[in-house]
This record gives structure tokens, C-alpha cells and sequence, in this order.
């Protein structure tokens, strides 16, 4: 199985951009991500949007990122299968510490 990581992605107070959270999901040597603007909890669909790809090294990395963007702190790792993947949802059963079960991202 492919790996999964869940970033809190902190900005500094006076920063432009607001604190979230990363949903990362291993495919084809990249990290599709997810910018989701609350924690997800397993139990209701969380709002979600896709942004850029990241590099692998975000599986296993915590702390300062480049470019005065803050810092990470990862909350959950382990591994993903992709129930539903398109254009309006994204359906993944996660096996995690924190996060085991389906999760479903309403794509925005």
C-alpha cells in the first residue's frame, strides 16, 4: 500500500496565508496534497482543495518550512487506498493511529 501523512501547516500571525492542515497522499513519486481547513475526524465529509504536489521527504518531515512559510507538524502518518478519486470527491480509507477509516474530502 501506498503512504499518507496529515501536516498541521502553522503560519506565523502577520502571514497572508492561514494555518491548515496538509492531507498527503504517496503516488507516482510525489505527495498529491490537500489544503484542508479543519481536522478531519473520520465521522462528516471535511471541505477540501487541492493544491500543488510535494516532494516524498513531507512523509517523514516535521518542522521550519522555506520561504517564511511556517512550520509543520505531522498528526498522523501510515497508509491509504483510494475509494473514489474525481473532480468534486475524494474518498480514501486511511489506516493511521489517528486516523482510521474512510475519509471523505468535498472538493472545493
Amino acid at each position: 500500500m501506498k503512504r499518507f501523512v496529515l501536516l498541521y501547516h502553522q503560519f506565523p500571525p502577520d502571514h497572508a496565508d492561514k494555518s491548515h492542515y496538509d492531507l498527503m497522499l504517496e503516488a507516482e513519486g510525489l505527495l498529491r496534497t490537500w489544503r484542508l481547513g479543519e481536522k478531519p475526524d473520520m465521522l462528516q465529509p471535511v471541505a477540501g482543495q487541492p493544491i500543488a504536489d510535494h516532494r516524498l521527504a513531507y512523509l517523514d518531515y516535521e518542522g521550519e518550512v522555506s520561504g517564511d512559510r511556517g512550520s509543520v507538524t505531522r498528526i498522523d502518518q501510515g497508509e491509504y487506498e483510494i475509494v473514489r478519486d474525481d473532480a468534486t470527491t475524494l474518498i480514501v480509507n486511511l489506516y493511521g493511529n489517528v486516523l482510521s477509516g474512510r475519509l471523505a474530502v468535498l472538493i472545493s
